[in-house]
């Protein structure tokens, strides 16, 4: 059966990579409590911007891959439909921009 131009077994593997890349962009966040201590190191700092933007960048091409495949065999049986199914690649992209941003708050902010 299909749904949107997408197999419903395609359409799982992209539910499932994203919840699995929001576990990491969540697990990666909470290394903000490390550096909100009240004597925060630069090392600490370090290791928590590096944490978010590793397991964000790792959860991102995750997503990207699965959903990228996905999304290929998408546009070769419904060609009209690549507007839409590029926005489920690019929704993926931006778990990696989020991971950017907290390390760039550790850094600079906290």
């Amino acid at each position: 059966m299909k749904v949107r131009g997408l197999r419903s077994n395609s359409r799982l593997h992209i539910i499932n990579t994203t919840i699995i890349s929001l576990i990491l962009l969540i697990g990666a966040g909470g290394v903000i409590g490390v550096a909100q201590a009240d004597e925060t190191s630069i090392l600490a700092k370090s290791i928590g911007a590096a944490l978010a933007v590793g397991l964000a960048g790792l959860g991102a091409g995750f997503a990207v891959g699965m959903a990228g495949a996905a999304v290929a065999s998408g546009i070769v049986e419904k060609r009209e439909a690549t507007g839409t199914l590029l926005l489920i690649v690019v929704l993926g992209e931006g778990i990696a921009i989020y991971g950017l941003l907290i390390a760039l708050l550790l850094i600079l902010i906290v």
